[in-house]
């Protein structure tokens, strides 16, 4: 069973989620304040983090951006409806997805289970080679690991996703709506800039191959295309 934790100072909120997903078959936890939502996510083993971003003593940004210095945990995002700016911070801070409030529980049992989806290679239909190595990058498969010069990158779940897919087709363009369902798993929606972010952050943790060209090119109107540093 999978272990969450639900971080919203909305008591009354979290007992009806925490009702919902208990009969969905997860494992919940809650915590009502920023600070005991880090110290918790800190010291215990969960799948997933449900982080609101309005909380006392620490927001949920400072929470994510505490977390990300140490952990690769997953992170939904529950921002304002409508609130663009919440959600790109979020995003840039390494949230996995982002949800806007309110939503129903329905909503966010599926957002979650496809965060879940990512995490979990044994669930997946399409099982991609154990290791991708490709010039000064591997990607780990089984340990879901990522190296550039030998030295490890941590990034979020999605992240780690975007890279996969991308690299199983360096050189190519790859269709932004194929990547978006097998990073986010879901159909692209209009107005969306979630994968945009994702491959931004990308860029900044990778840094540029050794020829100092840029490892992520955005073709306009279409995609993304990994560059191969070797042209053979």
């Amino acid at each position: 069973m999978n272990r969450i934790l639900l971080a919203d100072d909305d008591i009354e909120l979290c007992d009806l989620l925490i009702e919902y997903l208990t009969s969905e078959g997860f494992i919940v936890d809650a915590a009502h304040d920023g600070k005991a939502a880090l110290q918790l996510a800190s010291a215990n083993q969960y799948d997933l983090l449900v982080l609101d971003v309005m909380m006392p003593y620490l927001n949920g940004f400072d929470v994510l951006r505490e977390l990300r210095s140490t952990s690769s945990l997953p992170v939904l995002m529950l921002t304002a409806r409508g609130d663009d700016v919440d959600n790109v911070v979020g995003l840039e801070l390494g949230a996995d997805d982002y949800l806007a409030k309110p939503c129903s529980p329905r909503v966010l049992v599926a957002h979650i289970r496809a965060i879940l989806r990512r995490t979990d290679t044994t669930g997946r239909q399409h099982q991609p080679q154990r290791s991708i190595e490709l010039d000064d990058i591997l990607l780990d498969n089984q340990s879901r690991q990522v190296t550039v010069n030998n030295k490890p990158v941590m990034l979020t779940s999605t992240e780690y996703q975007v890279l996969e897919y991308l690299l199983e087709h360096a050189g190519n363009i790859v269709n932004k709506e194929a990547l978006y369902e097998y990073a986010l798993g879901r159909k692209i929606s209009p107005y969306d800039r979630s994968l945009d972010m994702h491959v931004s952050n990308l860029r900044k943790k990778l840094g540029p191959l050794s020829n100092k060209e840029e490892r992520i090119k955005t073709i306009r109107k279409v995609g993304y295309q990994y560059v191969r540093s070797n042209h053979e």
